[in-house]
């Protein structure tokens, strides 16, 4: 599932916090939020980057994508 597939079905905190913090590491309160909507967590998901000390990492695509919606640069995605 990709990050247009599980976005509109997060609540509007957890959009918001993922916009707020792009680029930081997903919580893992996040992150099962994001599994609650379908989407699995693993390394082949587009929106999955890497993990580092802090957590788990979206993919520079989808930081790009979430700072799209964040710009309001679509109006579909949120």
């Amino acid at each position: 599932m990709n990050i247009d597939e599980w976005w509109p079905k997060l609540d509007s905190a957890m959009r918001d916090w993922l916009i707020a913090h792009n680029g930081e590491a997903v919580p893992a309160h996040i992150l099962s939020s994001i599994e609650a909507t379908g989407a699995a967590v693993t390394s082949d998901a587009s929106w999955v980057g890497h993990s580092g000390p802090d957590g788990l990492y979206l993919s520079d695509e989808a930081t790009d994508w979430v700072e799209t919606v964040a710009n309001r640069e679509t109006t579909d995605d949120r």
